[in-house]
């Protein structure tokens, strides 16, 4: 049976999120997760058996805030997040190694792709869900965890901006070769998702296509608490 999330996602405008992705690097989605649905998630936050491991950013001057990571087996919707997402989302990290005139490495299906971070060592699940309070910031990163990484991740607002919380803007920041860093400040509505990638994207030169290394955060959260969702493919050592 297929799930109503599944339905979601695959009813997107896949052309275009495509296109976006290839001349900007990052999209931002509609909304996605329903006002109960994030509720649902926040709620997750609470019950320390549903993770495998708690991150108190200040500790390892990551930032101010925590993270905590979700046990195996994922809760319900997560694993459909992660499950439907992935095909979309192969196909385009697909391309992206064309463009760079290497070859597809991505299956069709996440368990195909789960399969090849195993025989790495990489067991452990990476979903992940966050919480900043005012003062709370997560400092610019890539979430590798090893050898084995799937170029792209998803992240949801769990909560509703200027009205939960202010500030807390996801940043990208895009290292651009020979010339200054590019930003992108990216603004979530509760529900809403952005992809965006995991460590690097192809751009269009006039010699061909070179890479842009990308690095991820939140800016300074100014009032309230912001939960997010992380939907990381690849799993860790």
């Amino acid at each position: 049976m297929i799930s109503p999330i599944n339905n979601e996602i695959s009813n997107l405008n896949w052309s275009e999120i495509h296109q976006t992705l290839d001349n900007d690097g990052f999209a931002k989605l509609p909304v996605l997760l329903s006002e109960e649905q994030c509720k649902e998630l926040i709620a997750t936050y609470d019950i320390e058996s549903n993770f495998r491991s708690r991150i108190n950013m200040a500790r390892y001057r990551f930032g101010e805030g925590e993270y905590k990571y979700y046990n195996a087996p994922l809760p319900a919707l997560i694993q459909e997040l992660r499950v439907s997402f992935y095909p979309e989302l192969a196909k385009a990290a697909n391309r992206w190694l064309e463009y760079l005139k290497k070859s597809a490495i991505y299956p069709d299906t996440l368990d195909e792709f789960l399969e090849q971070c195993h025989a790495k060592e990489q067991v452990r699940p990476t979903p992940l869900i966050l919480k900043y309070e005012q003062g709370g910031y997560n400092c610019l990163h890539q979430d590798l965890y090893g050898d084995v990484y799937f170029p792209f991740q998803v992240l949801f607002a769990l909560n509703q901006r200027e009205q939960d919380y202010s500030g807390g803007e996801s940043i990208l920041v895009e290292q651009r070769p020979r010339a200054q860093s590019r930003g992108h400040v990216i603004t979530l509505n509760q529900g809403e998702a952005l992809i965006f990638p995991t460590n690097h994207r192809p751009v269009a030169g006039k010699k061909g296509y070179y890479k842009n290394t990308i690095r991820h955060g939140v800016n300074t959260l100014t009032s309230g608490v912001r939960y997010g969702l992380g939907i990381i493919f690849h799993d860790a050592k």
